[in-house]
């Protein structure tokens, strides 16, 4: 079946059908970059790098935009505590979070603008709001009036009266309507600010992702995505805002994931409940912890948990070892392809789209995963049950599974497939250690394998050599 997709704008499934087929617009809210992002943040930069490889995989021409926010209160206040300017503030936690995203296995963005080099843009579609009727100016500062757009909360599916009883807003006696929000702040001593027909100022937080979404996907933009935490006022606002300036539909598929939990508690900073993905990468591999968070569907919360990463790791290492085993299988040239695994591997497969066509049902997916594993050892396991076409077709299988759910990092899992110095290195001393073994110098070989496996490489010896692989 075609691709559907949750649209948390009509509530419901649709069909998914870009503005510009094959072209595929998607914009998903980054990182504020004033410290390391914690394990939270990492489900939905994980999710929406599914969603783009997913359509990638299906043929489309995915232009993929995540913005910095580089420029508000937080960032000027941890400056001020760490002593440096904010771009030196924000140049250090973007080094961090491509660190730790790479790490992920987040393939980069098309573009990742930051808001301070967008200053013109943001200007420009403020200043549109403004012709349209749509936002005031008070000594300075700029206004969205929210009474003026008469769909304001069509995200949200409530009232200005619903809304405002449980916001968080800024107390300012000025604003017509306690939900008007910032377009644009007056300058305050000692703050960073640019120069504009209102006065020297900076951005309000959230105009950077109108502006930067017009300026690389068009005034309608084609998903929308980020986590639930920022349907409001965040993604409410950005709506408002986009379609007061422009009149035309801003997003056409909005989507939001779930929920991390601690101890079932909504995770977030403010709580003090978090940990960072630093602190949890020392821990576990990042390849558990991306699997950790697709074997949960996207909208559901999932509750952060030893015991759900330590099940996760296991769930990575059968995957890896199954794809190992199969390709370091040897099969006979004359051997017939085995019809009944065909078969499991075809159902694999066809469950495995159908999932995934499902709103990103990445948990079915890892389940239409494992039958395939299955089918799959127990062929390697009986003799004469798997052919050089089997061979080749689970192979495939498990490439593709890695191309859209990046589960297996299959580069890196053979061992010496960049050969690279460190490989070359390992390639030397399990050479030594067969060597040794083979002038029953076991005391040798038994210390090269020791330290190998200390340094998280696993040996294998078969009739076919040793192999080797990195412990996750």
């Amino acid at each position: 079946m075609p691709l559907a997709v949750y649209n948390d704008l009509s509530r419901k499934k649709e069909p998914f059908v870009p503005v510009n087929p094959p072209q595929v617009g998607i914009y998903v809210c980054g990182p504020t970059v004033y410290d390391f992002f914690h394990i939270g943040n990492s489900r939905p930069f994980i999710v929406f790098d599914v969603l783009r490889r997913y359509l990638q995989n299906q043929g489309y021409a995915v232009t993929y935009v995540q913005n910095f926010t580089d420029i508000d209160d937080k960032m000027i206040n941890r400056a001020r505590e760490m002593g440096i300017s904010v771009p030196e503030l924000a140049d250090r936690f973007i080094r961090e979070y491509f660190a730790d995203a790479d790490a992920l296995g987040v393939e980069r963005a098309d573009v990742h603008p930051r808001a301070t080099e967008h200053i013109v843009e943001i200007i420009e579609a403020i200043q549109k709001i403004l012709e349209k009727g749509h936002a005031y100016e008070l000594e300075g500062d700029v206004y969205f009036d929210v009474l003026s757009f008469e769909p304001y909360g069509q995200l949200t599916r409530q009232n200005l009266e619903e809304l405002l009883s449980g916001a968080r807003v800024d107390v300012d006696s000025r604003k017509k309507h306690p939900l008007d929000f910032a377009l644009w702040k007056a300058e305050k001593p000692g703050e960073p600010s640019w120069e504009s027909p209102w006065g020297k100022g900076r951005p309000g937080w959230h105009i950077e992702c109108s502006a930067m979404a017009a300026k690389y996907l068009g005034e309608t933009v084609d998903i929308h995505g980020g986590g639930s935490d920022l349907v409001f006022p965040h993604h409410e606002n950005e709506i408002a805002q986009a379609e007061a300036a422009t009149g035309k539909t801003f997003v056409k598929y909005w989507m939001h994931n779930g929920y991390l939990l601690m101890d079932h508690e909504k995770m977030s900073k403010s709580l003090g409940n978090f940990r960072t993905l630093r602190e949890v990468r020392q821990q576990y591999s990042p390849l558990a912890i991306r699997y950790f968070m697709l074997s949960a569907h996207y909208r559901s919360p999932i509750n952060f948990s030893a015991a759900g990463l330590e099940q996760a790791m296991g769930g990575v290492e059968r995957l890896r070892s199954c794809y190992r085993s199969l390709v370091e299988t040897s099969v006979k040239e004359d051997l017939q392809e085995t019809g009944a695994l065909q078969e499991a591997l075809q159902k694999a497969r066809e469950r495995f789209f159908s999932d995934m066509d499902d709103d990103l049902n990445t948990a079915g997916a890892l389940g239409a995963v494992f039958e395939a594993v299955k089918a799959l050892n127990s062929a390697l396991h009986e003799e004469g049950a798997l052919s050089e076409a089997n061979k080749q077709e689970g192979v495939e299988f498990f490439r593709m599974v890695d191309e859209v759910l990046g589960v297996l990092d299959i580069p890196e899992l053979l061992g010496n497939a960049a050969g690279n110095a460190e490989d070359e290195r390992i390639e030397k001393l399990v050479e030594e250690r067969n060597q040794a073994r083979k002038n029953k110098n076991f005391a040798r070989g038994d210390e090269i394998r020791d330290m190998l496996l200390e340094e998280g490489i696993i040996l294998k010896d078969s009739p076919e050599g040793t192999k080797w692989h990195r412990k996750l």
